[in-house]
């Protein structure tokens, strides 16, 4: 049984097989624990959308893109902090993206420092 708010699992759903392994081992080492998936759709596939405590998601992607994730757990009442990462984001997709209820828009590359600081802070809200 999930003991709802305890775990502090961080997702990380990105098509760069690079990208996920880079925060993968990034997290880890802030020892936050991680689970990476290739994409939205393998994501909510895991079943695990209402365990997570908050979620690292690029914008662009095969298939469904990171907004229209967003999009869908917001349907589903999913309320998980959102940090998203991008090399292709401009300030009419960042503003979509923080008004729909993300935490932070980080252009790739970014500061692995910057994107822990914001991860505690979505793990503490």
């Amino acid at each position: 049984m999930d003991t709802q708010g305890k775990t502090k699992l961080v997702a990380i759903v990105d098509d760069d097989d690079s990208m996920r392994s880079a925060l993968q081992g990034l997290l880890q080492s802030a020892e936050f624990p991680a689970q990476s998936f290739a994409s939205a759709e393998e994501f909510l596939k895991s079943g695990q959308q209402h365990q997570i405590a908050c979620l690292i998601a690029d914008i662009r992607m095969p298939g469904m893109s990171g907004l229209e994730l967003q999009t869908k757990l917001n349907a589903e009442r999913c309320r998980v902090p959102i940090i998203f990462i991008t090399a292709h984001g401009d300030e009419k997709m960042r503003m979509q993206a923080l008004r729909a209820g993300a935490v932070e828009f980080m252009a790739k590359p970014f500061d692995d420092e910057a994107l822990l600081e914001s991860v505690r802070a979505a793990l503490e809200s």
